[in-house]
This record gives structure tokens, C-alpha cells and sequence, in this order.
């Protein structure tokens, strides 16, 4: 029997609600509704007009609405009066397929009909900036390698630990956090679960992170790319596949050189495959395309892949194997929308478990240095029209993930950088108003 909302308000003493969802751009949007009326929203749901969100409707469509998940809800560490919940949209008693929550359970169900269950852990990574985004918070982070830097994490004390404890707080396991490669930049980690509750975490994570640094008089950006010369967010994946009921993990293969199985190898194999497709889903702003295609930074090196492999425990390639029965995906950044991530993974990998999909050798090369040398290696796209035009032809994908969706996010996005194509920049004007 499902969570009564109503019920849970009077135990908590919650007297408002946040019914919240995202949309392809992965912007969350939200309607405040007080606990006296959570009980029909849960029923009914909160009242959206799509088209005043990134998603492909017009103002003649019918009313959305957006259904809570009790399972969701989060009660705000800071404002414990406020309970946050992701809903699920539908309209005219259907549910709205290009929407990125529903598009991520589609491919759930898909998962749990053959036996499987996603289990995956996102790592994080986010500036804290100046009000205007010109700067990072700290002037006093200054070193050309200030990974792991003590002085500059612990000047950030009250921030990192305020977020921290509400991760503890909130029961999802945080472990460690740390001051990243790049100068006023961290991540922090927490207990990986399901796809679903991982995706539902990332897009509060995302809010609460931006809240809390509000809260103490900076900003927080997860921007891929907003300083030329430092690395930029990543948001990598660790990913395995386990049995229905979660209790054993399907990609773990004790006696295999890199302790996977036959399942896990056919499953990064579809990634391999339709990585290319999925570039603009897991990298989907313009911005992106000067993270993955950065020059050395400042530090030395990007952190980012440019190129499609893979490889045992090495940071240099796409997908990285740091332990038996699980890889990681370094391909996404900060920008990726939660839940169209891991539709993304899941679609692919399923794809490459139902045929069969061979990931390729393994490289175990400093891909920095050695991968222009490697022939017939596939290449990530240089910009986001690239990538968009290789989702529109991602046969794969487009039966997974299915045509309004697929539609519906590459005509979005096709806007999108019309739009950027439109504006002049300064670099422009700088190098050709004399030409």
C-alpha cells in the first residue's frame, strides 16, 4: 500500500511540499504546495503547463500534471518544515514518455522483465564560484595541483560538512568528500543503490549543494567547463547489474582477469557501441564539448576522455575497471540530467546484452600519450551539433529510449544551438573585426 503524504505531513510536522520534477534540459521545476492539500496532489497530482518548461509541447496542450513519488520524498535537513518529492508527469491520463523520470522507469521495467536491476553511484563534481561565476570562492587556491588540497578543503569546512551531515542526516551514506583537481572545485561521494533512487538523489544532491553554498554566501556551479584552464566537472558513473531482488551482483566474475562477467563484458560492450549516440545525452550543453576535448590544464591533465576505450585501473580511457563486478563512466559531466543518464546507461546496456555486443580489447595505454597511435579507435564528437546529430541516428538508442523522446530531445537541443550559433562572442570579435 502506498505512503499516505497526508499521513507522513502530521508525523513529521511537514507543512509544505515541493512536487517537483525534471525536464529534458535538466532544469528542476517545482510547485510549493502546503500539507493541506497533499493528499488530493498525491492523488491527482500539481498542474504544469509543459510548454513553460524544456519540453517539447505547446501552449495548446492540455494541462501536465506531476504525480509524487512517496518513496522520494526528502525532508530538507535545513527546513525540515519543507518535504521534497519527484513526481512523475502525465497528461490527459497518460504518462508523458518524453520525460526524462518516466523515460529512466521505462527502462526499469524493461530491466526487471529480463531478471535485472541497475545498481549504480554517481561522483558529483561542482565549483564553489563567486556570485557572478567569474571566480572561484577562494583566493587563496592557488596551487597548480591542488587535488586532495587540506588547507583549501578545510577553508571550505563549513560548506562541505554542512552538506555532508544532511547526506548522513538523510540516511544515503556519504563517505568521504575532497577538494578536486582544480582550483575551488570538490566532490563528494555517497552509498550507491538503484538507478532510480541514485537519479532522484542526484537531482536533490544538485539543489542541495546549491542551497547550502546560497546559504553561506557563495554559488555552486556544476557548469562542465567554466574555466579555460582547469579541469572541468565530471559527474562519472560506477555501474553494475545485479539479480531482481538485488542481492547478487551479476557483473562479478571472481576468476576473470578483471573479476567481470561474460554479462558485464556484453553490457559495456552496447556502451562501446552506442556511446556515440548517447554523447548528447551525457554531455548535452555547448559548454561540454571543452571538457572533452580541453587541452592539458593547469594541473597537467583533463581527467576527461576524447576518445572511445577502455581500460583496467587507469583514469586515462572512457570506462575504467577499478574493481571486480562493477566499471566506471567517465564520459558524463556536471550538466548531464539526472535521470536521462542513467536511462542512457541502462538502454545501451541492455542493448549490448541482448546482442551479445563485444566491447573490444582492453588497452592498457596512457591514453594522454599513446591513443593517437591506436587505429581505428572511434572518436567522442568535437561539438554538440555533432553529438546531436549522432543521437538522431542512433538506431539502438531510438528503439530503447523510444521516438518521442528521441524526437523530442534532439529538436530541443537543435534549438538550443541554433541559439548559441546566433550570439557573437568575444573571441570573434577580437580576432576577425579586423579581418
Amino acid at each position: 500500500m502506498a505512503t499516505n503524504l497526508a499521513t507522513v505531513a502530521k508525523q513529521k510536522k511537514i507543512e509544505y511540499f515541493l512536487i517537483s520534477f525534471v525536464d529534458l534540459f535538466g532544469v528542476l521545476r517545482s510547485k510549493l504546495v502546503p500539507a493541506r492539500a497533499i493528499g488530493d496532489m498525491q492523488k491527482e497530482g500539481a498542474g504544469f503547463a509543459g510548454f513553460a518548461a524544456w519540453l517539447d509541447m505547446t501552449p495548446a496542450d492540455s494541462d501536465m500534471f506531476a504525480v509524487p513519488d512517496p518513496d522520494s520524498l526528502i525532508q530538507l535537513p535545513w527546513k525540515k518544515e519543507v518535504g521534497w518529492l519527484a513526481g512523475d508527469l502525465y497528461m490527459d491520463g497518460k504518462a508523458v514518455e518524453a520525460s526524462p523520470r518516466v523515460a529512466l522507469k521505462r527502462q526499469v521495467e524493461k530491466a526487471a522483465k529480463k531478471g535485472y536491476r541497475l545498481k549504480t553511484g554517481v561522483e558529483c563534481e561542482f565549483f564553489l564560484v563567486n556570485a557572478d561565476g567569474t571566480e572561484i570562492s577562494d583566493s587563496r587556491d592557488i596551487q597548480s595541483k591542488p587535488c586532495y588540497d587540506q588547507s583549501a578543503l578545510m577553508r571550505r569546512y563549513d560548506v562541505i560538512t554542512q552538506i555532508c551531515d544532511a547526506m548522513i542526516e538523510l540516511g544515503w551514506g556519504p563517505y568521504q568528500n575532497d577538494h578536486e583537481d582544480a582550483n575551488g572545485q570538490f566532490e563528494m561521494n555517497w552509498d550507491f543503490d538503484d538507478c532510480l533512487k541514485t537519479a532522484d538523489r542526484h537531482v536533490f544532491f544538485k539543489y542541495m549543494v546549491r542551497q547550502i553554498a546560497e546559504n553561506n554566501g557563495f554559488r555552486a556551479t556544476f557548469m562542465p567547463k567554466p574555466f579555460a584552464n582547469l579541469t572541468g566537472n565530471g559527474c562519472h558513473a560506477h555501474v553494475s547489474l545485479w539479480n531482481r531482488d538485488g542481492k547478487r551482483n551479476l557483473f562479478e566474475k571472481k576468476t576473470d582477469e578483471m573479476g567481470l562477467s561474460a554479462l558485464a563484458y556484453h553490457f559495456l560492450g552496447g556502451i562501446m557501441h552506442n556511446v556515440e549516440g548517447l554523447a548528447s545525452i551525457f554531455n548535452p550543453t555547448v559548454n561540454s564539448y571543452k571538457r572533452i576535448n580541453a587541452p592539458r590544464t593547469l594541473s597537467g591533465a583533463t581527467w576527461s576522455p576524447n576518445a572511445v576505450s577502455y581500460g583496467g585501473n587507469n583514469r586515462t580511457h572512457m570506462v575504467r575497471i577499478p574493481d571486480t563486478g562493477r566499471f566506471e563512466l567517465r564520459l558524463m559531466d556536471g550538466a548531464a540530467n539526472p535521470y536521462l543518464l542513467q536511462a542512457g546507461i541502462l538502454a545501451a546496456g541492455l542493448d549490448g546484452v541482448a546482442n551479445k555486443r563485444d566491447p573490444g580489447k582492453r588497452l592498457d595505454i596512457n591514453m594522454y600519450e599513446e591513443g593517437d597511435k591506436v587505429r581505428g579507435l572511434k572518436k567522442l564528437p568535437l561539438n554538440l551539433l555533432d553529438a546531436i546529430r549522432a543521437t538522431q541516428k542512433a538506431t539502438s538508442l531510438r528503439e530503447a529510449l523510444g521516438e518521442e523522446l528521441m524526437d523530442a530531445y534532439c529538436k530541443l537541443k537543435l534549438e538550443q544551438w541554433n541559439d548559441f550559433t546566433r550570439s557573437i562572442t568575444q573571441w570573434e570579435r577580437d580576432n576577425t573585426l579586423d579581418c
